[in-house]
């Protein structure tokens, strides 16, 4: 069989978020984290296999919190890793730590 390309979650930046995350039709997950985060290394490749999942259902991201500090401040993001879920430019879920790849998608589940 042919491999199905992996989809990466998309790299989001402060000059893009209110783009790719606030003006979504589609629910969004971002995953702020950052480099020396050991935990934010367990959630990464959850957050990818999410993105590849619901590729065209649900828009997923991460935001390194150590090159943009501005929305990770606005939603009070002070432990990482934390994943918060929007939908129409509302925060409407916040998960905070190392969560199983179930929680994730049940939040997005719960948006379709």
């Amino acid at each position: 069989g042919i491999l199905k390309n992996k989809i990466m979650a998309l790299e989001i930046t402060d000059a893009t978020f209110d783009e790719v995350v606030l003006k979504s039709d589609k629910p969004v997950v971002v995953d702020f984290w950052a480099a020396w985060c050991g935990p934010c290394r367990m959630v990464g490749p959850i957050i990818d296999e999410v993105s590849s999942e619901y590729e065209g259902k649900a828009v997923v991201g991460k935001v390194d919190v150590d090159a943009n500090q501005e929305f990770a401040a606005k939603y009070g993001v002070r432990n990482i890793p934390t994943v918060l879920v929007f939908k129409n430019g509302e925060m409407v879920s916040r998960q905070v730590g190392v969560s199983p790849k179930q929680v994730y998608t049940d939040a997005i589940d719960a948006l379709l």
